[in-house]
Parts: structure tokens; sequence; C-alpha cells
């Protein structure tokens, strides 16, 4: 990602310089089987910034409530998120970044989409399962690309059920349930650039049929 150029002598590019300062990159290894975390942990070699982690593989949304909980017991004043594989731009994130402290969350919405007609169907089943279940509209729940404030994510995150797979999905659910300030944002979302897809068409069957179940207790529960 690249660093914005701004004049130092500013009062926006002094606090800029001074968020950067205090900003970490965590990057998660969910027990991948190639080489992520070993050159990972050579790129931190001279990068103070750079916090490096490995775990077992537990899935993705349960990696990123690991993520999630690490900020939080950090006091992370924001917390943004996004996947590994080359699919969203790091450039676009200064957008957000400069509305953070409007919203308690700002989401990209994937309005231009090239990951796929079948990742485009499931996303608009899940916005009207949502809908069923929750009785909430959402424009775009599971989206990668996301920047919270770490307080308003504490507040709910107790209702989250541990390692659950549509951790991200229940979490925009909970932000409009709960009426946080929410905004969506264009983003750009490019083919899967990295990595393999282990989400197949018989996976996304079986992983629905448990979410539209596992959706009314949630439901319940909040």
């Amino acid at each position: 990602m690249k660093r914005p150029i701004l004049p130092v002598s500013s009062k926006s590019g002094i606090e800029l310089l001074k968020n950067w300062a205090r900003s970490r990159l965590v990057v998660i290894d969910d027990g991948s089987k190639d080489s992520t975390y070993s050159i990972m942990k050579e790129c931190k070699q001279d990068k103070e910034q750079l916090i490096v982690m490995t775990k077992e593989n537990s899935g993705h949304g349960a990696t990123l409530l690991h993520g999630y909980e690490y900020a939080m017991k950090e006091k992370a004043d924001y917390i943004f998120q996004t996947d590994s594989d080359g699919q969203t731009v790091s450039d676009e994130f200064w957008p957000f970044w400069e509305e953070r402290s409007e919203y308690d969350m700002i989401i990209g919405k994937r309005s231009k989409r090239e990951d796929g007609i079948s990742r485009k169907f499931v996303t608009f089943v899940l916005k009207y399962v949502i809908l069923i279940r929750f009785g909430v509209y959402i424009k775009d729940a599971n989206t990668p690309f996301r920047l919270m404030k770490r307080e308003a994510l504490e507040r709910h995150f107790d209702l989250i059920p541990k390692d659950y797979f549509l951790s991200n999905v229940i979490i925009s659910v909970l932000f409009k349930k709960k009426n946080c300030q929410v905004k969506y944002v264009p983003i750009t979302f490019k083919p899967r650039q990295g990595g393999t897809n282990s989400i197949n068409l018989k996976r996304i069957t079986g992983i629905g049929k448990e979410a539209f179940s596992n959706f009314r207790d949630i439901n319940k529960r909040m």
C-alpha cells in the first residue's frame, strides 16, 4: 500500500504521520501449505510495524475472528480487514480512512465484480436470506474490505458464534440491527490473483443450508 505524499508542515500531514506511526499491519497465516509464513517472517526483519501470525487451519471466518480479537486486545482505534488474494485494490483504502470518524463501519460494495457468476449469485441469494432471517437489507454483507471502529465491534462481538464461518456477514448484520452508522463505498473487485479457491458450488450449497439454520439461532441471540 502506498503512503500518501503530504506536506509534513500541514496539520493534516502531521496527524497522518502520527496515525501511520501507531498503525500495525497484521498478516495471519491460516495454516497454509505454501511458504507464506516464512516469507512474511523475512519481510518482518526490517519492518517493525508488521505483525506476522500463524495458526492451525480453521477456515476464513474463524481466522477473521482471531484477527479481530487480537486487534481488540491491543486496543486498536480502528480495524481494517482485507483478504490477501489480490482481488481488492489497496489504494482504495484512503477514502475509507478519510471518513473513519463519521461511521462505525465503512464497507466496500463490490459493484463491478470479476470473480465469476457463481459468486455473484451467492451474494444475491445471501442478501435476501438475510432479509428473511434478520429483517434487514444489506447491500453487500460479506465484502472482505472494511474499516471498523474497535469500540463498535467490541460492543457486539460476544454475539458472534465462536469460529463461525460467515463471521463478516454476522458483523454486517449486527451493525445494521444495532443501528450503528454504516456507509458503503464502491470498490474494485478483480479476479483472484493468488492462492487456490477452496470453495466450490457443492460446498457453497452446504454452507448455505447450514447458514440458513444458524441465522435463526443467531437472530434469537441478538
